[in-house]
């Protein structure tokens, strides 16, 4: 007998304990508990960071991201990780773009994010696609083990299966560059991803975390929108054909948690926000069969959420 999905309609309740998100145990997570050995992820989570050599504008310090960054993986060096993983805006431009010196921010942060010792990987956010185009992006980055030129992929982690996904998409499926006008709001995982994904997510027996810029969640933040237009499709691919337990987000440079249909979205602080090192944000990220427990760093807040 083919084995069973999540059953979403058993995993709904949530509800607080002394702090602790409690959610209702999804269906293969039971069968995690019994069996050993369990599986166990640990990685360093950053988003946002912006860098340019420009100057502050409103709580944007561009510059600030370099001491940042050298700080978060210093620390993230110290923690036995399996991963760390930056959730996009990575890099940014100068009010006046010139594409020469986008690229050179790039190569900058980038020098710093590979002083972490161990696998790295990046989501494309939006601010990345801004003045230099999706594939000189991806050149010169490192996601570890994948070919430079996938903007989009999964891979298996300590008994869990990752999935980053690219939301820079119009609807039709053509790359957003923002220098010719894309519509940032407009962002989508159009259908030679959605293929992809419905493949990936078929041939998964083990839970499943994804990764992406753009929430893929209804997200409006200040009359602006900022989720995937699209996230119906993608949530239903999820809830129909996955193991998927929980999402991360960055984009909103802001703290938030949705439950739907047993599936954990997560949002969570850009580390571009105000000024110096002690306004750092950088997370630590633990999952294991029955609980998924986030460390937050300075601005960033933990977070502890249980199956039982």
């Amino acid at each position: 007998m083919k084995s069973s999905p999540i059953n979403r309609r058993n995993s709904l309740k949530l509800f607080t304990l002394a702090g602790t998100t409690v959610l209702t145990m999804p269906q293969f997570l039971w069968s995690c508990k019994q069996e050993a050995p369990k599986p166990f992820l640990r990685f360093g989570l950053l988003t946002d960071s912006h860098y340019a050599e420009r100057e502050p504008a409103g709580t944007r310090f561009y510059r600030d991201s370099i001491p940042k960054m050298q700080e978060a993986i210093a620390e993230l060096n110290t923690q036995n990780l399996d991963f760390i993983i930056h959730l996009g805006d990575f890099k940014d431009q100068d009010t006046e773009a010139n594409p020469e010196d986008t690229l050179r921010y790039l190569k900058t942060i980038e020098s710093e994010f590979q002083g972490f010792e161990g696998a790295t990987y990046h989501a494309l956010g939006n601010h990345d696609v801004d003045s230099i185009r999706k594939e000189v992006f991806l050149s010169h980055i490192k996601n570890t083990g994948q070919d430079s030129a996938k903007n989009y992929y999964s891979f298996d982690a300590g008994g869990f299966h990752i999935i980053v996904l690219d939301a820079n998409y119009d609807a039709a499926g053509t790359d957003h560059f923002f220098a010719e006008g894309a519509d940032w709001e407009d962002a989508n995982i159009p259908p030679q991803e959605l293929n992809w994904l419905k493949e990936d997510l078929a041939k998964i027996k083990k839970p499943t975390v994804v990764f992406c810029h753009h929430p893929l969640y209804e997200f409006y933040k200040e009359g602006s929108k900022f989720h995937v237009t699209n996230y119906q499709e993608v949530q239903k691919l999820f809830t129909e054909n996955s193991y998927v337990v929980a999402c991360f987000h960055g984009h909103v440079h802001q703290e938030d948690v949705s439950i739907q249909n047993g599936i954990t979205y997560i949002t969570r602080l850009g580390m571009v926000d105000y000024e110096g090192v002690e306004n750092n944000a950088f997370s630590v990220v633990e999952l294991t069969a029955d609980k998924i427990e986030i460390r937050g760093y300075k601005r960033s807040g933990s977070k502890n959420f249980s199956w039982s």
